[in-house]
Parts: structure tokens; C-alpha cells; sequence
């Protein structure tokens, strides 16, 4: 995956603990800031608890209604359905951080 100008635009993300570990699914406006303070712990809550830092999925969206909808669609979802969305476009599990900063 390139680099790509993720700011201030809705997007959903997985984040993972580890390769199949703790998942946690979510949704912002700003996918750069969100996932920095999902890694700085700014934020007491799950992520925080359970060291999941590592983005290995985002989709952006056109508006934040259609993100929203997305993300309590893929949270309704099981967990191997789940990893399979995320094995389309990143089997390796690898963190995309540094490919939206």
C-alpha cells in the first residue's frame, strides 16, 4: 500500500493487537489523529486496556453518515468475516501506520 492523504476525511479502521489477536473497530473524521492517540493511549478504553494499536484496516468514505453505517455494519459481523476483510488487503497483518502519516 502507498502512502495516502487520510486527514480530515471519514473513514472506519480495524485495529489489532497482534496477526489474529484483539480486534477493535471504529470510526473518525481524521484517521491520522484518531490512530495516533489509539498509540499514545491518550484515550482511556478498550484500545488502551487491551494494547490494541496496530491499524490494519481503513476504508474512507465520502460523509461520516456513510462511515458510521459501515462501521455498525462490520462491528455486527463475526470475527472471521472480520479477518477476512482484513486479509484481503493486508495478509500479513502488517501495521499500516506509516502509510498514512
Amino acid at each position: 500500500m502507498g502512502v495516502v492523504a487520510v486527514t480530515k476525511q471519514p473513514a472506519v479502521y480495524i485495529l489489532a493487537s497482534k496477526r489474529n489477536g484483539t480486534l477493535y473497530v471504529g470510526v473518525t473524521s481524521n484517521l491520522v489523529k484518531r490512530v495516533w492517540e489509539h498509540k499514545q493511549n491518550v484515550v482511556a478504553g478498550f484500545t488502551r486496556t487491551y494494547h490494541v494499536h496496530n491499524l490494519v484496516y481503513f476504508e474512507q468514505h465520502e460523509d461520516m453518515r456513510q462511515a458510521i453505517q459501515r462501521e455498525k455494519h462490520i462491528k455486527k459481523w463475526n470475527r472471521a468475516w472480520k479477518i477476512e476483510l482484513i486479509e484481503k488487503t493486508n495478509s500479513t497483518w502488517q501495521d499500516l501506520w506509516p502509510s498514512i502519516c
